[in-house]
């Protein structure tokens, strides 16, 4: 048996606009970073929304989130996800389902993009049920009327949540 050097790490990527995170993000990110040598959080820049954080906030809350876990990082992207893993050599992409609704619109994604590159795989991630209710819209819509949301998000997501919209 000879030793062909070290193994290839296994790079992994989260999508997402994160706007803001929420606890059931961090729980996927925390699952998922067990499974895998590198877990890059990918901040998703859609020009076609318009986003209570702008992308560069939504890092830092991330990377202040994510402080402790070793192997994540966190990054930004604005192009197809295909080309972005390519460039991260990265085949694996994570994502989290609440629902079958969810189910049926991420396996369209999954779908196209194995369709674009036969070497991207998805893992579909069932969320911790104790968040399969949380969504960052829900998260916004509560904090824009003061609402409580110190369950739904990290303290420091609270804290910028307040400071955006109730100045």
């Amino acid at each position: 048996m000879h030793d062909s050097g070290s193994a290839p790490k296994r790079v992994a990527v989260y999508p997402g606009s994160f706007d803001p995170i929420t606890y059931g993000h961090l729980d996927i990110i925390q699952r998922a970073a067990k499974m895998f040598d590198h877990l890059i959080v990918a901040v998703l820049n859609n020009t076609s929304k318009k986003p209570l954080f702008s992308l560069d906030e939504r890092k830092a809350l991330l990377a202040e989130v994510t402080k402790d876990i070793p192997n994540v990082s966190i990054d930004g992207f604005r192009d197809l996800l295909v080309r972005y893993m390519k460039s991260q050599n990265a085949n694996i992409i994570i994502r989290g389902i609440r629902s079958v609704t969810d189910f049926e619109y991420e396996l369209q994604l999954a779908s196209m993009n194995k369709k674009l590159d036969d070497n991207i795989e998805t893992m579909f991630m069932m969320t911790n049920p104790k968040y399969s209710y949380l969504s960052s819209s829900i998260v916004k819509e509560i904090a824009t009327f003061n609402g409580e949301v110190h369950e739904l998000v990290p303290p420091i997501v609270e804290e910028q949540l307040k400071r955006k919209l109730n100045p």
